[in-house]
């Protein structure tokens, strides 16, 4: 059953007459050429005494996600080819076009101690504020460049304007030939062919794949340019040229996005919100009360830090760069040996707050840092494998980690490792009917398709237990009746990225809101099916200027008239019992969810 509800403005159309669903995709594209050149290579990173001989030439080093020397692979194969490296950084709106003030900030930043860095080194870091594909072009111009180099990316966008500065260095003309692309990653895993990556976690678990180690920083050239190597631009600068260089002409729309749904849901409230949010989360995992707690948090508020690690006393993202991260990872690791150190003291206070759930402190604090590359992730994994084997004199237990924070740091880190793997392979080997793109929302992997050129916009939210394919039999035949169609996969569902985080009905609303703004563009007819029917609801009534029209199939929750929300309760921390028996559940449906899904959708 489907109910239909009509926001202004045009209809949302299901054809009778439209074709029937086909069993591939066969909805028609226009020809485009690969992202990535035959031309193009990994570059193959090199220990310090490897490497050949020189290249001719100079090689530009295009800095984006990777804003760090340690253990930077593209750096490492530069420095090793080249006699002239050139590191850019280029505040491109596209690449920027997503980030809030707080990552702005967090981002120059990371900037400045990586400008710093390089100088100290003979170096220097290149600003751009512009188009990626003038600004290579012209650097590439001007220093002779025959190699480029910049880290391979999954997300549609950036992908894009890759694709877009590797046109341009095409059809630009240069007396020494045209300067080769070369992308590098740096995986934790060391796998041979992705084409045989598993679709299961269990699966890739099975096949014991041996991690790598993160790479030392090179020794870079003395860089010597008669041009201006541009002054790293302040908050307000950078604020300025994006609104000005922006695609997106109403500020209104974009603007949507700033308020919360809680914020939203507190202002129709009269009366105060009910409940109280447990802000210390799992510490008793950690030891201690929450009277010491206390009395600790208040004592660091009154210090005034010599060096603090975050940008405010609000804050919970460190910031800055390499070094410091390094710094904050080492205090994070060591939480339960205590500090004599202000600043790490302080760090624990922000573990503290933000461990909503067990081991969910790491990305609050952590998770920054990781979108911007100022740290590895490999480096990370390398760093707590490090500490945990210093307290168990060089062994690890087979029974488990010894620090909750080591376990913390690295299951986020190997849970961000695989989905960035399924993404990578959904871009080299798409194996479903429809091209998989790859959204980043606050730091993580959501995977969507989109299919058709033009008409109306439509999105499909798929129910529990799905994700974007439950709709693969619609998408083709609504997008040939003469719509653009965009199928989205929630988090923590399918292929998209499962964080150690709260999930919630408005956490996903959220993120809808986000994608409707940042992806779709434009206001869209919204279809959900079960629990994706209750989220598109959600949307509509906190921001209705984004929905055309609601179709809800098999909605979750009931139409009850004259209906009035309830008071919103913040999440607490389950207690005892209630963990057990989630826990008890979720072993009952693994070991019965091949008969469940069979009973529910039997074959034909």
């Amino acid at each position: 059953m489907a109910l239909v509800v009509r926001f202004p403005a045009a209809a949302l159309r299901f054809s009778p007459s439209s074709p029937a669903a086909p069993h591939c995709y066969r909805h028609r594209r226009r020809h485009r050429k690969p992202l990535f050149s035959k031309a193009a290579v990994r570059a193959e990173a090199r220990r310090e005494g490897g490497g050949g001989a020189a290249a001719s030439g100079a090689a530009v080093v295009w800095f984006k996600n990777d804003l760090r020397v340690d253990d930077h692979p593209g750096l490492v194969a530069a420095a090793a080819r080249h006699r002239i490296v050139v590191p850019l950084y280029v505040f491109d709106p596209r690449l920027l076009s997503d980030y809030s003030d707080v990552m702005l900030g967090l981002l120059l930043s990371a900037l400045e101690d990586l400008k710093e860095l390089l100088k100290s080194q003979g170096s220097d870091l290149i600003i751009g504020l512009g188009s990626a594909d003038d600004i290579i072009a012209n650097i590439v111009n001007e220093v002779k460049a025959s190699h480029v180099f910049a880290e391979e990316e999954v997300e549609y966008s950036l992908r894009n304007v890759i694709v877009n500065v590797e046109t341009t260095l095409s059809a630009s003309t240069f007396s020494w030939g045209s300067p080769e692309l070369v992308f590098w990653r740096s995986p934790l895993y060391d796998i041979k062919n992705l084409m045989e990556l598993p679709e299961s976690y269990d699966l890739f678990l099975k096949m014991r794949a041996p991690t790598t180690v993160p790479l030392a920083a090179p020794i870079l050239p003395v860089l010597n340019m008669e041009s201006n190597q541009g002054a790293l631009p302040t908050l307000n600068e950078v604020k300025k040229h994006l609104k000005e260089k922006s695609h997106q002409v109403d500020e209104s729309w974009v603007s949507l996005k700033n308020v919360s749904a809680k914020t939203f849901l507190r202002k129709e409230q009269s009366s105060q919100v009910v409940g109280k949010t447990d802000t210390t989360g799992n510490l008793s995992n950690y030891g201690g009360n929450n009277k010491e707690i206390s009395a600790t948090s208040s004592n660091i508020r009154k210090m005034k830090l010599v060096k603090s690690m975050f940008a405010s006393e609000n804050a919970s993202e460190v910031k800055g760069g390499t070094n410091v991260v390094l710094d904050a990872l080492a205090a994070y690791l060591r939480y339960l040996e205590g500090t004599a150190r202000d600043d790490w003291q302080e760090l624990h206070e922000k573990l503290r707050k933000t461990e909503s759930r067990k081991g969910a402190s790491f990305f609050a604090l952590f998770g920054p840092a990781l979108k911007l590359g100022v740290i590895s992730r490999r480096k990370v994994y390398y760093e707590a494998i490090k500490y945990e084997k210093e307290r168990n004199a060089g062994f690890l237990s087979p029974f488990g980690y010894s620090a909750p924070t080591v376990t913390a740091a690295v299951d986020a880190i190997c849970s961000m490792e695989w989905y960035w793997l399924l993404a990578l392979n959904s871009q080299i080997c798409n194996k479903g009917m429809y091209p998989i793109r790859i959204w980043r929302w606050k730091g993580y992997i959501i995977q969507y398709a989109a299919v058709g050129n033009e008409g109306p916009a439509i999105l499909f939210v798929h129910g529990f237990g799905a994700f974007l394919e439950h709709f693969r039999d619609n998408i083709a035949s609504v997008a040939e009746a003469g719509n653009r169609v965009w199928a989205i996969t929630l988090l923590g569902f399918g292929k998209s990225e499962k964080p150690n985080t709260i999930y919630s009905e408005l956490m996903w609303a959220e993120l809808l809101r986000d994608f409707i703004v940042d992806v779709v563009g434009e206001p869209a007819h919204l279809v959900g099916n079960s629990i994706g029917g209750y989220i598109v609801a959600i949307v509509a009534g906190l921001w209705p200027a984004l929905v055309q029209s609601l179709v809800l199939i098999n909605t979750a929750g009931s139409i009850v008239p004259s209906y009035s929300s309830v008071p919103l309760i913040e999440e607490e921390r389950p207690s005892g019992l209630a963990w057990l028996q989630a826990r008890l559940l979720l072993l009952y449906l693994r070991t019965r969810a091949g008969n469940i899904l069979k009973n529910c959708y039997p074959a034909v």
